[in-house]
């Protein structure tokens, strides 16, 4: 099943008492407090708290007006107000809003309720696991059986870790299969979900001398001298409903965490990854009535058909998206981690929002669809400090309203004044750029 780690938490608190001395002359003596009393009487530090969606009232006169003459400007060319939604924020304070509850087609700012709910689920340092295992014994560099291969749907399982299990049979000493290889639960490959195609993918990914071009290409990115596995396999890809008796473990393979997953996943908007969480979560209707609860918003205001953000039947309202961002933020604060941990941070990491002109160091999540294109996440300013907004845009006219949803954000940051590096409360973790994938031997 998935591995998600034990957490332990150990708190160290270091007090200094201060004490002033006083006048005998100008006060009583008093009787000097205890050790245990001081430190009752000393608060523990609050960390910092997320904010929550901002209430409907009182949006900020001047920014309202910036966002009026922005719907107005959209409307001159022929794209009707009630297709376009505006929600910002600053802490918890509105500071503009258009349609801010009205759900709107959201494409791929779906996968920020996916993000979250898988978080919610496994925990940004859950695993999932794929087992391989023999039916036979190993002889003379051959597995005298079946190779079986069991996987609780990894949802980043690539050539890369085809060729490491292979590297790892080969320490074991082997070099063939007689048998078949078995497929048994949820193993996906290459984002192919057909247990069948993945399994054949795997197969051509253990043995070197098999390789597609792509194959070869993606082994060109490893390190210099990884070794290229052998592992030939006799038989065919079979896929079965239940372990065969007497199987034997002989490599584990453990994904990325969860949170580090969600990191590509959304960098590079892979709508495959986004369906496979989604799935593993209980299915999007799970994800739209889990979602919309930690948001804090109504159900009617987050409806999903699917995990990843394809189809216009995926609305939610602008509200509701900014509140998922900062559903996000709450959930991933506990473990010392922050949005820019599962977001992309512009100007930073690659993925599709290289080409935009997007202020740097905006942490953000973009959607695309033939009609709507929508881009949220967090701001940073000077003045009001890291701003919360969605822009939800509905119309033909995709690249148009990208250039115009830039320009309006730069509009802002020339207005509030631009950071020259990112603020803690986005900072990601610089502890999980350590994270990677691994396989290990579990049998010698």
């Amino acid at each position: 099943m998935l591995k998600t780690p034990r957490l332990t938490a150990a708190v160290l608190v270091t007090l200094s008492v201060l004490m002033t001395a006083c006048n005998p002359s100008e006060a009583p003596q008093t009787e000097v407090p205890s050790a245990e009393a001081s430190i009752a009487e000393i608060p523990t530090p609050e960390p910092p708290q997320t904010p929550k969606i901002a209430p409907l009232d009182n949006p900020d006169p001047t920014v309202t007006a910036a966002i009026a003459q922005y719907i107005n400007s959209l409307s001159s060319q022929g794209f009707a107000s009630e297709n376009q939604g505006i929600w910002m924020q600053s802490g918890e304070t509105l500071l503009a809003q258009h349609q801010g509850t009205t759900p709107l087609p959201a494409a791929s700012l779906t996968k920020i309720a996916t993000s979250l709910v898988a978080l919610q689920t496994f925990g940004p340092e859950g695993e999932f696991v794929t087992q391989i295992s023999a039916t036979g014994p190993i002889e003379n560099g051959e597995l005298q059986g079946d190779l079986v291969i069991q996987g609780e749907g990894d949802p980043l399982f690539v050539w890369e870790e085809a060729m490491a299990i292979g590297n790892r049979l080969n320490e074991m000493g082997i070099q063939r299969v007689t048998g078949d290889l078995v497929i048994l639960d949820k193993f996906y490959m290459n984002f192919e979900t057909d247990p069948t195609i993945a399994g054949n993918l795997f197969l051509e990914g253990i043995n070197g001398q098999i390789w597609p071009g792509e194959a070869e290409t993606q082994y060109q990115t490893l390190p210099p001298g990884t070794a290229r596995p052998q592992v030939a396999i006799a038989g065919t890809v079979r896929v079965a409903a239940a372990p065969p008796a007497e199987l034997q473990p002989l490599v584990r393979h453990y994904s990325l965490p969860v949170v580090e997953l969600l990191k590509r996943m959304n960098q590079y908007s892979n709508n495959p990854m986004a369906e496979m969480f989604a799935d593993a979560v209980g299915g999007p209707q799970v994800v739209s009535q889990k979602a919309a609860v930690a948001a804090g918003v109504p159900p009617q205001e987050i409806q999903l058909i699917n995990g990843s953000g394809l189809g216009e039947e995926n609305i939610m309202s602008p509200r509701a998206a900014c509140g998922l961002f900062l559903a996000l933020e709450r959930e991933l604060q506990p473990h010392n981690m922050t949005i820019g941990d599962a977001i992309a941070i512009v100007g930073q990491d690659e993925g599709i929002l290289n080409q935009r002109q997007i202020p740097r160091f905006s942490v953000v999540k973009s959607g695309s669809l033939n009609y709507v294109s929508a881009l949220a996440g967090a701001l940073p300013t000077q003045t009001q400090g890291s701003v919360w907004f969605v822009i939800m845009n509905g119309g033909s006219n995709l690249e148009g309203f990208r250039v115009q949803q830039e320009a309006l954000l730069t509009q802002f940051v020339t207005q509030w004044g631009s950071v020259t590096a990112l603020p803690p409360e986005l900072s990601p973790n610089p502890l999980r750029k350590t994270k990677t994938s691994r396989s290990e031997i579990v049998k010698q």
